[in-house]
């Protein structure tokens, strides 16, 4: 009885409108939620949206969490852009922080400050080679590179826990499946005294301005794009649909890798087998909720690290369970494909057409 139709031109201003309408929805839908568990809405939502940025040190924690979010979400925009679906930048993240550890455990009290860039760099690589054989199944054997690259989070992971409960475990760690903490030389400069602040936001904010500059002001991000839009007229136009895969992926890898090289190397200090922290899935709703554009993604970053700090103070203030960032985030995604359908078509009631044409 009820047909959705095509409209005839989408709202610009509702696809600009939709992610803070979805917003609107997540937090209306937040508060049934707290009702329904016997918690008081209002101090709910302060957690989730007042706390984090209530003082300056909240503010600092929050950009933490931003910038492994961005960061990956950058480089994931270029694979959607392209019509890449990588769904594996948490595998990426993971094995770019194992590189990076790898390097970091090398050094010692002597070794040179500028040892950072070879961490940082090791955990670029690391991330683009897990891509890379997404690249290669995808290229050689048409293999699904959504499949492919969710699986192969897994792997990553049994690679991060083989190492960490076996080779690469502290020998002084009382047992615990962690390396030893890396020396103070691997340590990604912090931006101020007193904050975890890191040149990471740095980082990921140039990423965010270099990736506007390749998108929309380059004939290589052009090409980039009109193959994801438009594989035939790409052809035509002599762009070559391999080259803008390996670029996709490739880009996105390596940004992943990054993000994890910053993570173990700044706030954590050491592998451990929670170094992944779900940031490469997050990232894919902080790419869709900024609609793939680099400014809007800086302020979805912003918007989901609030939720993954509100989660972790419900926790410990409200007695909710740790799931709830999850589910906040879920929610967020959801509301926004709803909001985004409607924008892209019109619900249309045909029953009474339909009795009307039987009388």
């Amino acid at each position: 009885m009820l047909k959705l139709e095509p409209r005839a031109e989408p709202s610009r201003f509702w696809s600009l409108a939709s992610p803070l309408l979805a917003l609107v929805f997540t937090v209306v839908i937040g508060v049934l939620l707290f009702l329904a568990l016997g918690k008081d809405p209002v101090r709910g939502l302060q957690v989730f949206f007042w706390e984090p940025i209530r003082s300056p040190y909240a503010l600092g924690e929050l950009m933490v969490k931003a910038t492994p979010l961005l960061i990956i979400a950058l480089g994931l925009a270029v694979c959607f852009r392209s019509n890449v679906w990588n769904i594996g930048a948490e595998g990426q993240f993971i094995m770019g922080a194992i590189l990076a550890g790898g390097v970091a455990l090398l050094a010692d009290k002597d070794s040179s400050r500028w040892i950072v860039v070879a961490v940082m760099l090791a955990g670029v690589l690391g991330g683009m080679a897990w891509a890379g054989l997404t690249a290669v199944l995808r290229d050689r054997f048409n293999a699904n590179e959504i499949l492919v690259s969710l699986m192969l989070v897994y792997v990553a992971d049994m690679v991060l826990s083989y190492l960490v409960y076996g080779p690469w475990k502290d020998p002084a760690g009382y047992n615990f499946p962690q390396t030893k903490t890396f020396e103070a030389v691997t340590q990604i400069p912090r931006l101020m005294q007193g904050s975890r602040v890191s040149i990471g936001l740095v980082i990921g904010l140039a990423g965010a301005a270099a990736l506007w500059v390749f998108l929309f002001r380059t004939r290589a991000g052009f090409a980039q794009q009109v193959g994801g839009l438009a594989p035939a007229a790409a052809r035509y136009a002599g762009f070559s649909s391999r080259k803008a895969l390996w670029i996709a992926l490739l880009t996105s890898g390596g940004a992943a890798g990054l993000a994890g090289a910053l993570e173990v190397a700044g706030p954590i200090g050491q592998l451990t087998p929670y170094v992944p922290a779900g940031y490469g899935f997050a990232a894919i709703i902080v790419a869709f909720v900024g609609r793939l554009h680099p400014v809007g993604m800086v302020f979805s970053a912003i918007l989901m690290s609030m939720f993954y700090i509100g989660g972790e103070l419900a926790q410990s203030r409200l007695g909710l369970p740790k799931s709830l960032t999850g589910v906040f985030q879920g929610l967020l995604l959801f509301t926004l494909l709803a909001c985004d359908t409607l924008m892209a078509y019109r619900i249309r009631w045909t029953g009474i057409a339909r009795l009307k044409g039987q009388g």
